[in-house]
């Protein structure tokens, strides 16, 4: 386990050290957790999650079909006209990147939201570099709002038997929902700080002409198809991605036969991240080789052993642990560890799990926007501004990362331990 656990600290290093090159760093430490059979070659399969990387491939050739017709530059020029400067367009774009992650997966909200924030950069001639991390950071953040929000959410509605309206209300009391916008209320507050000295005025010029409609319909279907598909908890596992594709597919034909080139069909695939697609590969493979290690159990038996006999120690030990370790580790396997180690915890000491869980939850969901690696919408908006040619560092996405965290954090941590505590 040891020898597991240096390995992917070292990797990690790696890939904060030398950003451009994180696909390939993630990839060759994947390879030498399978040449030593710490992740067994027949079981790497089971951890990747092929259905994030075809909804995220999905998604990203939707978005260069919208991008091509002109429909983002149309949204920024209507945003543009109803705020005075860059600081209120950022943070209108952050506020609106959350609730519509509430519903749809973060990473596709930043997939479609990203342009638009391109599109105000470019016509302001300002970098959008802190204004895509905003919109990351903001969309992480209400993935524990529902439970459709998040792959985590639709874990704990799974273990702890809970529906949709059961995180809005939960036996009487509000629910998860609300600690979420309680941290995001706070974190409106940290945004307009960070971007105080964005004070540079936003003109409105001539409206953009949408040259063609059809891609922004499909976008908007690809996300009621998503809505819709949550509503089948026995669905396939594969089903969000199947759809991303199957609209990209749609999109390339119905571009192919307006441009009148069968050339055309490709350019969705150009809109593709692969960089981005290869480094989640490795990040897969490499949380099922400390999975396998047996790094992820120590890391909830940490935790377990921390309680002192006390529920709000426990409460608390978990809450702000899950905001460390899911800075560094994929939450998804993690929160499925942690699920039941909370609940017989709860049990041990007689108590409702409940305030355990939803603690788990907003910890583990809002410790992925400490790093620029701690969740896959980070990495995602960091690809997108790579491949429009900005560079990310470091500094930059952690001087709004940790101050955002922390302000989210602070007040959902309160009110679940005042309600549910």
């Amino acid at each position: 386990m040891l020898y597991a656990l240096l390995l992917f600290a070292a990797a990690y290093i790696l890939m904060l050290v030398f950003d451009r090159y994180r696909p390939w760093i993630a990839l060759g430490c994947a390879a030498v957790f399978l040449l030593t059979g710490m992740l067994p070659a027949g079981k790497a399969l089971e951890y990747i999650d092929f259905n994030v990387l075809l909804m995220l491939a999905g998604i990203m050739g939707t978005v260069e079909l919208v991008i091509r017709s002109g429909l983002p530059s149309l949204l920024s020029d209507l945003l543009v006209s109803k705020v005075p400067n860059v600081k209120w367009a950022t943070v209108a774009l952050s506020v609106f990147a959350g609730l519509v992650s509430a519903f749809i997966d973060n990473t596709a909200t930043v997939l479609m939201l990203a342009p638009v924030a391109f599109a105000i950069a470019k016509k302001q001639g300002v970098s959008p570099v802190r204004m895509v991390i905003a919109i990351a950071v903001s969309s992480n953040l209400q993935g524990a709002a529902t439970l459709v929000g998040d792959t985590t959410s639709i874990l704990l509605g799974g273990y702890a038997g809970m529906d949709f309206i059961d995180f809005f209300i939960w036996r009487g009391r509000p629910g998860i929902f609300f600690a979420v916008e309680l941290g995001a209320l706070a974190s409106v507050g940290v945004l307009l700080v960070l971007f105080r000295r964005e004070s540079a005025p936003v003109e409105a010029g001539a409206r953009t002409v949408v040259r063609d409609f059809v891609p922004g319909v499909l976008l908007a279907a690809t996300v009621l198809l998503l809505i819709f598909a949550s509503l089948f908890p026995r669905r396939p596992t594969l089903t969000n991605g199947l759809i991303c594709v199957g609209v990209m597919l749609l999109g390339a034909v119905c571009h192919a036969l307006r441009e009148q080139k069968a050339g055309e069909l490709l350019v969705p695939l150009r809109g593709v991240d692969w960089q981005t697609v290869l480094l989640l590969t490795g990040l897969f493979l490499m949380i099922g080789g400390i999975t396998e290690m047996g790094v992820v159990d120590a890391a909830a038996g940490l935790l377990a052993n921390m309680d002192g006999g006390s529920l709000f120690v426990i409460y608390s030990a978990l809450i702000w642990g899950s905001v460390v370790i899911s800075a560094f580790i994929d939450n998804i396997p993690y929160v499925a560890t942690m699920l039941p180690v909370v609940r017989t915890l709860a049990l041990g000491l007689g108590a409702d799990p409940t305030v355990l869980y939803f603690g788990l939850l907003c910890g583990a969901t809002l410790g992925g926007n400490l790093t620029p690696i701690g969740a896959t919408a980070n990495v995602t908006a960091i690809g997108r501004l790579r491949k429009e040619g900005w560079t990310v560092t470091n500094r930059d996405f952690l001087s709004i990362g940790i101050p955002f965290t922390l302000a989210a954090i602070v007040p959902a941590y309160l009110y679940l331990w005042l309600v549910y505590g």
